[in-house]
């Protein structure tokens, strides 16, 4: 296939293209507007055998190295209400859409069910690999199927949200294990399920200090996005303003007995029993909790309003942002006994 059918870059930097602003060249960039154009990409006589590193809003990556892989930067577009059924809506959008553009669109349309996950930065098709979630609710409550193309046959498969294998921030498509489809396969439209009658999501502190605040008891869909966004925008800093990846730890999960022990040693400690009786602690305490709230290691820092949010002063490398994190984690686990987990893929 002529390389001209593809629209191809080279040595682009990588700068402008992840929230944290971290700098990278890609050797190869390929800007994917269409399943046709990976279809193209698959069998191209150079990139087709070539490794593959697929790029949405680059809102959950730590870039420490030029890229050699071919960069797929995806920009598929449409928002669209695909079905109305008796019990839900759903909803199509491609995978190169800004996450929060579909959330706010789906407002306007009257449709709830994704207000909770407003502002989370990203794209649609990041978003199912990461399984992105928010206040109570997370994507895989959400999803109905996701369509993706082969990135050795070039075909194209409708996957069902029972296969996907969501787990907290965690989904087949960020796995390489047996039956992983990591490097495997790209998103390139998802397909959302918006419940009928819709239920407010509320229980979470953050939503009720809004409810006591404001007074509204019962609030809207348009209610909920806009307490959302309030709450996301107090708290966490604008990638536009200052780098970031977002929330840059997951939060751990241990047992009931664990946090009992924490519990009796740091009685302040925030947590969330789950259903399932384990416990979900909160990272960003944890690492307050260590001091390092406002600390740096060169251009990195952690975000003096938030611990759970490394930032990028100015001029920050990728080896500074990794060597923070590495520092965190060895605080933590040296108090607590707990080893956080990034949430970013370190490249």
């Amino acid at each position: 296939m002529p390389e001209v059918t593809l629209n191809t870059e080279f040595e682009v930097n990588l700068k402008p293209y992840n929230t944290f602003g971290l700098p990278a060249l890609a050797r190869r960039l390929v800007r994917i507007r269409s399943e046709a154009d990976v279809r193209r990409v698959v069998d191209h006589p150079d990139y087709g055998r070539a490794p593959k590193f697929v790029l949405g809003g680059g809102s959950n990556i730590v870039l420490t190295r030029d890229v050699e892989a071919v960069v797929l930067k995806m920009e598929i577009p449409g928002l669209r209400l695909l079905e109305e059924r008796e019990d839900a809506f759903i909803i199509e959008a491609g995978a190169g859409v800004p996450w929060h553009e579909l959330v706010r669109w789906s407002i306007e349309q009257g449709i709830g069910g994704l207000e909770n996950l407003a502002l989370i930065p990203g794209t649609v098709g990041a978003a199912p690999v990461q399984n992105i979630g928010a206040y109570g609710v997370e994507l895989k409550d959400r999803v109905d199927s996701i369509e993706v193309v082969d990135l050795v046959t070039g075909r194209r498969a409708l996957i069902p949200a029972s296969v996907c294998r969501f787990g907290y921030r965690d989904s087949v498509f960020k796995r390489s294990d047996f039956g992983g489809l990591a490097g495997k396969s790209v998103i390139t439209r998802v397909r959302l399920r918006c419940p009928k009658p819709w239920q407010p999501v509320l229980g979470y502190l953050d939503l009720e200090r809004k409810m006591a605040e404001t007074g509204i008891s019962a609030p809207s869909a348009r209610q909920i996005f806009d307490w959302v966004c309030e709450i996301r925008r107090a708290k966490l800093p604008d990638p536009a303003v200052i780098g970031n990846a977002g929330s840059f730890f997951k939060n751990p999960v241990v047992s009931a007995e664990q946090c009992r022990d924490i519990i009796d040693r740091d009685p302040g400690i925030v947590h969330y029993p789950m259903p399932d009786g384990t416990v979900k602690l909160a990272a960003g305490w944890l690492i307050d909790a260590c001091g390092w709230k406002g600390k740096a290691v060169g251009g990195a820092a952690v975000y003096e309003r938030q611990a759970l949010v490394l930032v990028n002063r100015g001029e920050a490398r990728g080896a500074e942002v990794v060597t923070l994190a590495r520092a965190i984690q060895e605080s933590v686990y040296g108090r607590f006994g707990i080893r956080l987990e990034p949430e970013p893929i370190l490249l």
